[in-house]
């Protein structure tokens, strides 16, 4: 079957404390929306797994409980870093800060209209964001 769409679509991060997890997540959100997850799977305390949708192509960002994440996982900070384009990176990183995440790499001007910066959440996932204008663009045509 061939591919039709390259793109990142998931994203899941690991958390100890889902409920705490999905506070922050919405609290991150909701400068665009007051984003809700529109899944979960109950279990005993804590959801197991929380679904949201989110951005301009609805991509899914789940959060699995770390009572169910798969055996081998660090214990620091690794791996790919996933980027939500936001409108002010400056705003979304100290917002984050503020929500309990450390930093990982402040924020950087990359090249003209594209800027990174990246946090720790408090779980141990390590969450990007960005303003990239090119991807503006190509979101207008």
């Amino acid at each position: 079957m061939p591919a039709t769409d390259s793109a990142s679509r998931s994203r899941r991060a690991v958390a100890t404390d889902t409920s705490s997890s999905v506070a922050s997540s919405t609290a991150v959100t909701r400068p665009r929306a007051c984003i809700r997850p529109y899944f979960a799977r109950p279990v005993e305390g804590t959801p197991a797994y929380v679904e949201f949708r989110i951005g301009d192509y609805q991509h899914e960002l789940g959060i699995i409980d770390s009572r169910f994440a798969p055996p081998g996982r660090l214990d620091k900070p690794a791996g790919a870093v996933i980027y939500w384009h936001v409108d002010d990176v400056r705003a979304s990183y100290d917002r984050l800060i503020s929500l309990g995440a450390t930093a990982y790499e402040e924020p950087v001007e990359r090249g003209p209209g594209f800027v990174t910066a990246s946090v720790v959440d408090p779980f141990g996932n390590i969450l990007g964001v960005m303003y990239n204008r090119h991807y503006l663009d190509v979101l207008g045509s």
